[in-house]
């Protein structure tokens, strides 16, 4: 398989360097990550800037008042440019010696919201009468949408006009796990991952071995202190694989937090006066698939499709009755949910190896992986305690 090839202005913002970006990259010669600064460079080029010293996380960059401006306000090591770190970055072209990219994020819980847009809510309860089975999908397909069409996004969650269209569904036995989270009064909240095992960009992410449907979900996910304060967003691919839910929804588990299934970046941007929650509630997520046999997939989706607005998922996440000191990411869902057909007609879409994956946004630039199953991907090693006793060793605990 190609190695991924990726240069600053592949990945970057539209405005360049001109936001608030935060990231973390491998430094070999510390054994741990650093937390950086994206900044301008001899020539304008995007160097990246160890600011440890003075926040030696990025939930603690987070939980400061005014994150953004703390971040500019800090200063620290220059590790070099952007595209000599990216370089470095995919495992296969690595030189253990030299600084490469991570997920911008480290301590905070790794959350996301599911079924939040009408589309993804329709292929949700697909899944679930196919039991899995992608080849009985496309007749299932049809049904449902005859039973409760197909344009549900006029639809206000809990509403009175909701709960009268679930009574009429449970009259006609066509009610589902995945309507009652749909349109019913509470959001699905679940666990992604675990803090720090999330993969960034230029990394391989994972796909279970034993699953023969998934897809990705390109989703915008929103950087949460543990005071509720939206400090900042990311970019998303929250890899499903449909087979698993599909059989049973308690199987929820396996079929999202497995090895290097979580996939964030390039660069956590924290909101300032140019960039808002409204430029998130704005902007649209843009996917492409591109398969080593030369298939192509591509698709959007319009943030401002989302069933539940972003401070709404927030609140059901995070509370008086759920608290997370450290904070969260919080994955958006996404009404992308891909049908095209790949491997012959009726069979839908699902990935194989080498797939390169890109999840992009004007504002958030591109995070782009390349998909391996999970076993092959590179292990994930460093946790919590690794990281605690990595930075007392550098003497900045």
């Amino acid at each position: 398989m190609d190695a991924l090839t990726l240069s600053a202005k592949d990945i970057l913002p539209a405005d360049g360097v001109g936001g608030a970006l935060v990231g973390r990259v491998w430094r070999p010669e510390h054994g741990g990550p650093s937390v950086v600064a994206l900044r301008a460079g001899p020539g304008g080029a995007a160097h990246v800037i160890d600011i440890t010293g003075t926040h030696r996380t990025v939930s603690e960059l987070c939980e400061t008042s005014g994150p953004a401006a703390a971040l500019r306000a800090a200063g620290g090591e220059d590790l070099g440019s952007l595209d000599a770190i990216l370089a470095n970055t995919p495992p296969e072209a690595r030189d253990p010696s030299r600084p490469w990219l991570l997920a911008p994020v480290d301590l905070q819980a790794l959350k996301a919201a599911g079924v939040t847009f009408a589309t993804s809510m329709l292929e949700r309860v697909i899944e679930e009468r196919a039991r899995g089975d992608l080849l009985a999908a496309t007749a299932i397909r049809a049904e449902v949408e005859r039973l409760v069409g197909d344009d549900l996004r006029r639809l206000k969650p809990g509403s009175p006009e909701a709960m009268a269209l679930k009574a009429v569904l449970v009259a006609q036995g066509a009610w589902s796990q995945y309507l009652e989270v749909g349109i019913g009064p509470d959001a699905e909240i679940f666990t992604k991952a675990q803090p720090l095992s999330a993969v960034g960009c230029g990394a391989d992410a994972g796909l279970h071995p034993d699953s023969q449907w998934n897809n990705p979900e390109p989703e915008i996910a929103l950087a949460v202190a543990s005071d509720q304060r939206i400090v900042g967003a990311s970019l998303a691919n929250d890899v499903n694989l449909r087979d698993f839910e599909g059989r049973s929804a308690l199987l929820l588990g396996k079929a999202k937090d497995n090895n290097a299934s979580c996939a964030l970046g390039p660069f956590l941007r924290l909101f300032d006066g140019d960039f808002t929650l409204d430029t998130i509630r704005r902007t649209t997520v843009s996917l492409e698939v591109a398969g080593p046999e030369g298939f192509r997939l591509e698709g959007t989706s319009p943030l401002a499709e989302i069933s539940r607005d972003p401070e709404e998922l927030v609140t059901a996440l995070m509370g008086s009755t759920h608290r997370y000191p450290d904070g969260a990411m919080l994955l958006l869902g996404t009404m992308f949910a891909p049908t095209k057909d790949r491997h012959g007609p009726g069979l839908g879409f699902t990935h194989v190896e080498g797939d390169r994956v890109t999840v992009a946004s004007p504002e958030l630039g591109r995070l782009v992986n390349r998909m391996r199953p999970c076993d092959a991907c590179e292990p994930w090693t460093f946790g919590a305690g690794a990281l605690m006793r990595n930075l007392a060793r550098r003497g900045l605990l």
